[in-house]
């Protein structure tokens, strides 16, 4: 049964997380951000149902198609199969909050594998379309729909914003047709992208792509599934770690006539979470953070295993894991292009292993070496409780920063005395 704020604001049809904006809009201006964890791996799913109960507020888990697809991505989950995981934890960790599955970045080349086995345009559609069903059969509650990647521009140019346009609409159109055919309750969804090459990063473009996809969504008759989240650049990336307020607040003025509210990417390690919700964004993701969290605690347990004269193997079973995928070679630098692992220095290895850990999580190997581990800390240290403790940590450093503690007491106050926006 959906949890009782769900059902709140799905009240008169309206979907869960669009109804969660639309407050944040009406009675929660500048005050409140959500968080949206991606669930990297099984402790960092664990860790964020803690977080959540124990912030008392609402967990949105947001998973990439590399991470969870039909085929089962690096987690090993398809979406069934990790709505499923989340709810069997949540009963069993007493984590009894608003828990919002959500798909992140479904579009043409955006998993790995479409783009490493040359997939052509037709197929990676198709495939992702594939994928945008079995969310909705799974009880995802938001799609962000993402055609911000081809393969067939010349490189360093970005996509046309037509194309966008056309495409987001084209993916949006199947979703609500196949979620209308299968008798699916209505779904939020989230467009466009943080990146350089999807074309959105000037303020034209954006003002462009948001103006397009409103004509079309009204031509196709589809005024119900305008987005409530539209992702921004807001100054974050792989390599810059402060959010720029100004320019997502001029962001937001565009977006908020339309119901909508700004999306951040690449929050990890943000310099200055405090701001989001001051600058009106309404959400942000987080996720190779945790991962790095999760590798950090696991590392130190290898130190303190050695210290009682045990080895594990985990850290040296990690590296070898991590350089095998040949997934750490998404993350080289131009300058290191074509670079074998062992040219790089130290660390730049350590780096990659650390931020490339999550893709390995579930390899036999790495499950046998952490088990060695936990086996032989046994009476020394509660190791898996320690790990999660530590992402955990993490977690609540977002709930307290996005003013996310009690929330839900705050949403339950507003919700029995008005209904949402419908």
């Amino acid at each position: 049964m959906p949890h009782p704020i769900v059902e709140a604001l799905e009240t008169g049809g309206q979907p869960a997380v669009k109804g969660l904006i639309r407050l944040l809009i009406d009675r929660f201006e500048n005050q409140t951000c959500l968080l949206a964890v991606c669930p990297n791996s099984k402790a960092v799913t664990q860790a964020a149902l803690l977080a959540a109960r124990d912030a008392n507020a609402p967990l949105l888990f947001t998973s990439t198609l590399n991470q969870v697809d039909r085929d089962g991505g690096y987690t090993g989950w398809t979406h069934a199969g990790l709505v499923a995981f989340i709810e069997e934890e949540a009963d069993r960790l007493g984590a009894d909050t608003p828990i919002l599955p959500c798909l992140d970045h479904g579009g043409p080349w955006l998993k790995d594998k479409h783009a490493t086995e040359g997939y052509a345009f037709e197929e990676t559609m198709a495939a992702v379309k594939r994928s945008l069903e079995s969310c909705i059969e799974a009880g995802y509650a938001l799609l962000h729909i993402d055609p911000t990647v081809d393969r067939r521009v010349p490189e360093g140019e970005p996509i046309p914003i037509d194309w966008v346009v056309e495409r987001t609409l084209e993916l949006i159109e199947h979703a609500e047709t196949h979620r209308k055919a299968r008798g699916a309750p209505p779904i939020s969804y989230e467009v466009g992208t943080e990146e350089v090459h999807g074309g959105l990063a000037n303020m034209d473009a954006f003002e462009r792509f948001l103006d397009g996809l409103d004509a079309g969504l009204r031509e196709r008759g589809l005024e119900a599934a305008w987005p409530c989240f539209v992702v921004g650049k807001v100054g974050t990336d792989l390599d810059t770690s402060y959010f720029e307020p100004d320019v997502a607040r001029r962001l937001t003025e565009r977006t908020r006539p339309y119901g909508a509210l700004i999306k951040g990417h690449y929050t990890d390690y943000v310099d200055n979470p405090e701001d989001y919700p001051l600058s009106g964004m309404g959400g942000a993701n987080v996720g190779p953070e945790y991962t790095e969290e999760e590798y950090e605690a696991l590392m130190d347990l290898v130190d303190l295993e050695r210290k009682i004269g045990a080895d594990s193997g985990l850290r040296e079973a990690l590296r070898e894991a991590v350089v095998d995928s040949g997934r750490w070679t998404k993350w080289l630098h131009e300058e290191e292009e074509g670079a074998a692992f062992g040219d790089l220095d130290e660390e730049r290895r350590q780096w990659l292993v650390r931020t490339g850990s999550r893709y390995v999580w579930t390899k036999p190997s790495v499950q046998e070496a952490r088990r060695r581990l936990y086996d032989n800390l046994e009476g020394h240290r509660d190791a898996e409780a320690f790990v999660l403790w530590r992402i955990k940590a993490s977690i609540m450093k977002y709930y307290h920063a996005f003013n996310l503690i009690d929330f839900n007491t705050k949403l339950e106050n507003v919700l029995s005395t008005e209904a949402p926006t419908a």
